[in-house]
């Protein structure tokens, strides 16, 4: 029913041929390979490159289709999160055209899905970001539709440091937005990435929106969050959201689990579901990024078949 996996970004350091053995070996059916331009990270858990798009050649095609079908785990989606609405003009074009990539090597492989963001200009307000998307996300979307690729957009807000403030960099943040863009925009391709813990520290319910957004859910993140109420109360909502909230494990923060997983087979959801580990209580060593891809997947199998 639903297909248990993880994101590989946590797993930087290992091979595609690697991170595949350890979702084989540890019972995860998918895994979502990132597949960022080979080259230096501009963040945490960013510039990871499990699949090289610019390399992707019909013996590379069959390297990676072979050793999917012999591990028997498949790839839930292709990942890579820039901001394709970055101010600087030049820097966007890159972006949106390594997206543009992507989609076709989806195509090549088979796979389904790519999931990215919608990116945001930080210094503009909504209204301004949602007319330059409404110029620039046409195009990328019609690319996904001539290959038969959905686009999944992830729902975090990109809004955590001092050069993403205020308004962070993707717009794609709450159900207001989101109905807005698919207004603009209202093709099947594209839909939504649903991760429900950006909506928890945004103090807001992370279950109902499944409901209302069923039509658009191509792929799931599970990220658990802490909200710490003792830091809230000191900074405020106008705060740097990480002074009062720490992205966990699932299981270890506030989300609503059972709702969650309630909701997505209320909805006949089938599809991935799909680990995100970025918690800095297990990044001390490898060996504890593992025990958090494996603790977490001791903890979501009480809501799986």
């Amino acid at each position: 029913m639903l297909d248990l996996g993880f994101v590989s970004a946590i797993l930087a350091e290992k091979s595609f041929d690697e991170v595949i053995e350890f979702a084989a070996k540890n019972q995860f059916k998918c895994v979502e390979i990132m597949c960022w331009p080979v080259g230096k990270a501009e963040r945490r858990y960013a510039g990871v490159t499990h699949i090289n798009v610019d390399e992707l050649d019909n013996n590379k095609v069959s390297e990676i289709q072979t050793a999917l079908a012999m591990s028997h785990v498949y790839v839930s989606g292709l990942g890579y999160y820039p901001n394709p609405l970055d101010p600087d003009e030049k820097q966007a074009e890159v972006y949106v055209d390594h997206i543009k990539k992507v989609i076709r090597a989806a195509a090549r492989l088979g796979v389904g899905v790519v999931n990215t963001f919608v990116g945001r200009d930080p210094s503009k307000s909504v209204e301004d970001n949602l007319k330059k998307f409404a110029e620039v996300w046409p195009g990328i979307v019609k690319i996904a539709e001539e290959n038969n690729i959905k686009i999944g957009i992830e729902n975090c807000p990109m809004l955590f440091t001092r050069d993403e403030w205020p308004g962070g960099k993707n717009l794609a943040t709450t159900p207001a937005i989101w109905k807005k863009m698919f207004e603009i925009i209202p093709s099947p391709a594209f839909g939504l990435n649903y991760d429900p813990s950006h909506l928890v520290w945004m103090q807001m319910d992370e279950v109902k929106p499944i409901y209302d957004f069923k039509e658009k859910l191509f792929h799931i993140h599970l990220k658990d969050v802490k909200v710490y109420p003792e830091k809230l109360n000191e900074v405020g909502i106008m705060a740097y959201p990480l002074d009062y909230h720490s992205p966990k494990i699932p299981g270890l923060g506030d989300v609503d689990w059972r709702g969650f997983f309630s909701a997505l087979t209320s909805v006949k959801y089938r599809g991935p579901v799909c680990i995100e580990v970025e918690d800095k209580a297990y990044e001390g060593s490898q060996k504890d990024v593992e025990a958090a891809i494996l603790t977490s997947r001791n903890y979501i199998r009480q809501f799986l078949a």
